[in-house]
């Protein structure tokens, strides 16, 4: 027990003193920069999660989400064609810039229709002809997407194996210190808003921002540190077509493992998420508390994150290794469906299983799945991580909303009583978990070994 308490206290050290582990003045330019970049657009995205769903439930109702997940999938493919053209006419810089100033010029257009007497916030009629709201679920859930999967895509591409565990937990450290400080003092609570679309507007300048500090990093980081991984097999890249990234991944056995980590945590981690949702616009109706208890569980899980990164969850992955890494998520998933299936209606009970989900994911889970990224050519890196990260994860997000859209049929079959309705969705829920848990822990075996044996040899996988 001391000797835990000792070496826990080290890792908080540690962290706090992050500086102290980079090789050079220069990578901890390089990777204090990134994280900086990456703290500001996690920040952003994490204060527009909560309003995405309390704006939506507030114009198209909750009960529509499902559906909005799966119109997202829809969207999503077109999406990622036009990001995979733009990869191959643009520079990867140039690309960023653009896309991310689109999305501040839209952020600011939808504060503006919010705010607008007829079809803004201030007409309480709820509707699913009010398209108003079906765009802006769908323009959220693309931010996440496209912005993120552009940055760490770069941000693989300009990094070593040997500096990955040096400066990616670094980089997510900051992004859960975005995590909590945006929704923290950015919710109609604390700036004591009657509705959120203000925030929408504060949203669009801090992503103007992210643009800023990019330009930033592209001319004060040296050219050697923009360099990557080479491995002694890749081959001189051709000019790929927009559909390369979806022949890589359909081609490649390591790719479509990668694929399968991340759909199976959001299929069921999307089961969880609407069952919260319900409960808490249930619990709060209005638009305003329903946001500012939303923004309470972006928070709170930022918060968890931090934590589980300070008491040395990232020391699994330095001791344990890749493997070790990316099978502790689906354990605590699969502990936590069961549960939430003994504790069906208590909306404290799935509040804190979706923190802890989000937080093991954010803190140790995703920077291991960005490693994975490392031994892979710049096509795979560019064009598969996007049908992987963009793709992949609507398309889970899409299969587990096809879940939850059985609740309605069944709440009817039990006339409406959701004290008997809940228990029922979700033992079919756990079942089809469990066999999507099992799946995905066979498949993260496979994927941990490919990745090191390439490292070990100094190879790409594909």
């Amino acid at each position: 027990m001391l000797q835990w308490i000792k070496s826990t206290l080290k890792g908080i050290v540690d962290t706090l003193l992050f500086w102290k582990r980079f090789e050079s003045r220069d990578e901890l330019k390089k990777f204090g920069l990134l994280a900086v970049i990456f703290g500001v657009i996690i920040g952003t995205y994490w204060t527009m999660r909560p309003i995405k769903d309390s704006i939506f439930g507030a114009i198209v109702g909750v009960n529509n989400i499902p559906y909005a997940k799966m119109l997202s999938l829809c969207l999503i493919v077109p999406l990622v064609i036009l990001y995979s053209k733009l990869i191959d006419w643009f520079p990867r810089h140039k690309v960023f810039y653009g896309i991310v100033l689109t999305y501040a010029a839209l952020a600011f257009c939808f504060m503006i229709a919010f705010m607008h007497p007829t079809i803004g916030l201030a007409n309480q009629e709820v509707s699913s002809s009010r398209i108003i709201g079906w765009l802006w679920y769908v323009f959220v859930e693309s931010y996440g997407s496209l912005i993120v999967a552009l940055f760490w895509a770069i941000t693989t591409d300009i990094t070593l194996p040997a500096a990955a565990p040096r400066g990616f937990p670094v980089i997510m450290l900051f992004a859960q210190f975005g995590q909590i400080a945006g929704p923290f003092f950015l919710n109609t609570e604390n700036l004591r808003l009657t509705t959120s679309a203000p925030i929408a507007g504060i949203c669009a300048g801090l992503t103007v921002l992210v643009a800023v500090l990019f330009w930033v990093f592209m001319h004060v980081v040296p050219p050697a540190q923009l360099k990557g991984y080479h491995g002694e097999h890749e081959v001189a890249e051709k000019e790929p077509g927009f559909l390369e990234g979806l022949k890589l991944l359909l081609s490649q056995g390591y790719l479509l493992g990668i694929f399968v980590i991340v759909s199976a945590f959001e299929v069921i981690v999307t089961i969880f998420d609407f069952h919260l949702k319900a409960m808490a616009k249930a619990q709060f109706p209005l638009e305003a508390a329903n946001s500012a208890y939303l923004s309470k569980y972006a928070y709170t899980t930022g918060i968890v994150s931090t934590l589980c990164v300070w008491f040395g969850i990232n020391e699994i992955q330095r001791k344990l290794g890749v493997k070790a890494s990316l099978l502790l998520l689906p354990v605590l998933i699969g502990s936590g469906m069961f549960l939430l299936y003994m504790n069906p209606m208590s909306l404290l009970v799935v509040f804190w299983i979706m923190v802890f989900a989000k937080a093991i994911n954010y803190a140790l889970n995703q920077p291991t799945i960005k490693q994975l990224y490392i031994p892979t050519t710049k096509d795979t890196k560019y064009k598969a991580t996007a049908w992987i990260e963009m793709f992949g994860s609507r398309g889970a997000k899409a299969i587990g909303s096809g879940v939850n859209a059985i609740k309605k049929p069944m709440i009817a079959r039990y006339g409406g009583d959701l004290a008997l309705a809940t228990p029922a969705f979700l033992g079919i829920a756990a079942g089809l978990s469990g066999v999507v848990i099992l799946f995905w822990m066979l498949v993260a075996v496979f994927v941990s070994k490919k990745y090191q044996t390439a490292v070990d040899k100094n190879e790409v996988v594909c």
